[in-house]
């Protein structure tokens, strides 16, 4: 969580966790962090780099919007870059975006259709950059919401990086099995999270694709501590959004969602998250989303007690989980 943490403190919390059992970092790319509690919002592409030298597991920007601060060209470049200097370990997450983080460079803020529409360009637009200059070749486009006149990346890694789109919807899931090569959504009811297979499974045949070699990622936010009373505590205050049943995507301040905070209560979390002491509740938990079919999960604690969570699970909890 770059929003809750300083970059050096989390690269140094990555490599503790790695040297521990886990095998990859994801890590948002936000302008701001979602309450002003959090503290903390750093530039994700720098953080990622500084990672690749401290890590060998995975890294991804989970998710980044090539769409409104960036142009996707830059995108293009930076995720190319990334690829090249760390070969096989990062993948290129996608998504629509949230006024939070889009808004200050003072453009309108459209409505979700267009913003998912927005984000499939951008995408068209990176595998261009990406299939053209693997070639030695030049490329452009100009379409409904973004020009490139004729350029390539001079720096590209010998395998262009996996791109994945984010996305809790069955209409975009389906867009993303046409026109990417995996799915990354947060943890929900088993029947809904296996719809969404189902819809990315379908775009990926309809484009004369095998789905069973695309890759499905899963963000798994939770909070453990030492007492129950304490992980509720750290929920509450650390990530109220857990709890809030409504989509945030509009919301522009870390201060507004500040005062929406203020509204949530403990039982606004139940279904959505595991808020417990005890180890194997988490366990038992995330071995459900491992047995839908997961290629990798990502656990957020949402707490500051990362180093103790982090020993916690590594003992109790990765061991156990099966395959």
């Amino acid at each position: 969580m770059l929003e809750q943490f300083h970059p050096t403190e989390a690269i140094a919390l990555a490599a503790y966790a790695e040297g521990k059992g886990f095998s990859g970092v994801m890590a948002a790319d936000h302008f701001q962090p979602w309450v002003p509690q959090q503290g903390q919002s750093s530039f994700v592409w720098n953080v990622l780099s500084a990672l690749g030298e401290r890590t060998r597991g995975d890294i991804g920007p989970g998710v980044t919007t090539p769409t409104f601060r960036w142009h996707p060209a830059m995108v293009a470049q930076a995720s190319a870059t990334l690829a090249a200097m760390y070969p096989g370990r990062h993948w290129l997450g996608i998504g629509s975006g949230e006024a939070l983080n889009e808004h200050i460079v003072g453009q309108y803020w459209p409505e979700p259709a267009e913003r998912i529409n927005r984000m499939f360009e951008a995408i068209e637009i990176i595998k261009k950059l990406f299939s053209a200059s693997l070639a030695g070749k030049d490329t452009k486009h100009s379409g409904q919401f973004f020009k490139l006149e004729s350029t390539r990346l001079w720096t590209m890694p010998a395998v262009a990086p996996p791109i994945l789109v984010a996305t809790a919807g069955p209409v975009t899931a389906k867009r993303a099995g046409k026109n990417a090569d995996g799915l990354i959504t947060v943890g929900a009811p088993l029947e809904k999270i296996g719809a969404l297979f189902s819809r990315f499974d379908d775009g990926a045949r309809e484009a004369g694709r095998d789905p069973s070699g695309m890759s499905k990622v899963l963000q798994l936010h939770l909070s453990w501590a030492p007492t129950t009373e304490e992980a509720m505590r750290n929920a509450l205050v650390e990530w109220p959004s857990g709890g809030m049943r409504f989509p945030k995507s509009d919301i522009r301040s870390p201060y507004e969602l500040e005062q929406m905070a203020k509204l949530v209560r403990p039982e606004d979390f139940e279904g959505r998250m595991v808020i417990d002491a005890d180890p194997d509740a988490h366990r038992a938990f995330i071995q459900r989303y491992v047995d839908l079919g997961f290629d990798r999960i990502y656990l957020h604690n949402v707490g500051r007690n990362q180093r103790e969570w982090i020993d916690v699970f590594s003992r109790d909890v990765l061991p156990n989980l099966r395959r």
